[in-house]
């Protein structure tokens, strides 16, 4: 496979075609044109769907002295994401110390360029966001922080002489010492998430209890429908019977044998119910013939 297309500070990936026209006692004719390549990453594959957490603690001292521990936990839904996405941070910072504590969190993306057999790096901040300043004995609580990913290039894991990757930093900036960092690998991605993607367990959860009423059992025996006399009274049907001079006109222009067969099964009930076939030997699948005028 083709490595993606990049631009960076000590190197390069691209790629252009070259054409030349050869001809007879003439200068060759040069084109060069360049062109961009995505090596896809799909970041629906169960590796990159996987969350990200990690926890840490740290002590300060200060000579003899010694304070409460800073602990932060971090958790992240998903490994892979696409630019333009936003990840949801869920983080717990809880503060023991002396000191004034302020959490943090920033996608760094680092480059590596590999070449005669060395290597050099380099990392470059993408995006950060800043939470509230926690004093002693405080705690605080990210229930899903956003931090949208800008537009970046997406990840290149299988070149032999450019690497690109990224990860979330979750860290707690701490004035006078060493800062406590969680360090969440990341993986930009070409082909974004599938609606259903990250809802699996959910809607096949949810499936299973809308499938439910396969279980129920049908009755043994099926219930006759409700006869004519209790849907239609002797009240409704009298009511539905218009006035005979309201319809002089319609009737004289609707005399005939086919308005005289409609009017006289208009108000006769259904036939009655019956659980025994009157037609045993007429085949299921044959359509009774309408009767002839």
């Amino acid at each position: 496979p083709l490595a993606t297309s990049f631009e960076g500070r000590h190197g390069s990936v691209r790629y252009w075609v070259k054409a030349e026209l050869h001809r007879p006692w003439l200068l060759p004719l040069k084109l060069k044109k360049e062109f961009t390549v995505f090596e896809h990453i799909d970041i629906n594959t169960p590796s990159l769907l996987s969350p990200q957490a990690g926890t840490k603690e740290k002590t300060l001292c200060c000579w003899l002295c010694t304070s409460g521990p800073i602990s932060l936990s971090a958790k992240i839904e998903r490994k892979g994401y696409t630019p333009g996405e936003s990840i949801q941070i869920f983080a717990e910072i809880e503060n023991c110390s002396s000191r004034m504590v302020v959490p943090k969190a920033t996608i760094y993306q680092t480059q590596a360029f590999y070449a005669k057999g060395k290597m050099k790096e380099v990392r470059q901040l993408v995006a950060n966001l800043r939470g509230e300043s926690l004093s002693s004995g405080k705690t605080e609580t990210w229930n899903g922080k956003q931090l949208k990913i800008p537009p970046v290039s997406p990840s290149i894991l299988d070149c032999s002489i450019i690497r690109v990757e990224y990860s979330l930093m979750v860290y707690v900036d701490i004035p006078g010492a060493v800062d406590l960092f969680l360090n969440l690998p990341l993986v930009i991605g070409t082909i974004p998430l599938h609606p259903f993607g990250s809802r699996t367990s959910s809607v096949s959860s949810q499936d299973s209890m809308n499938m439910t009423w396969l279980g129920l059992t049908l009755p043994e025996r099926l219930e006759a429908p409700p006869s004519y006399a209790e849907v239609v009274t002797e009240e409704n049907r009298q009511s539905g019977l218009a006035p005979v001079s309201a319809f002089d006109d319609f009737q004289r222009a609707l005399q005939g044998p086919l308005f005289a067969y409609i009017q006289e099964f208009r108000f006769l009930p259904p036939p009655l119910y019956s659980e025994i076939d009157p037609n045993p030997d007429q085949p299921t699948d044959e359509i009774p013939s309408c009767p002839s005028r």
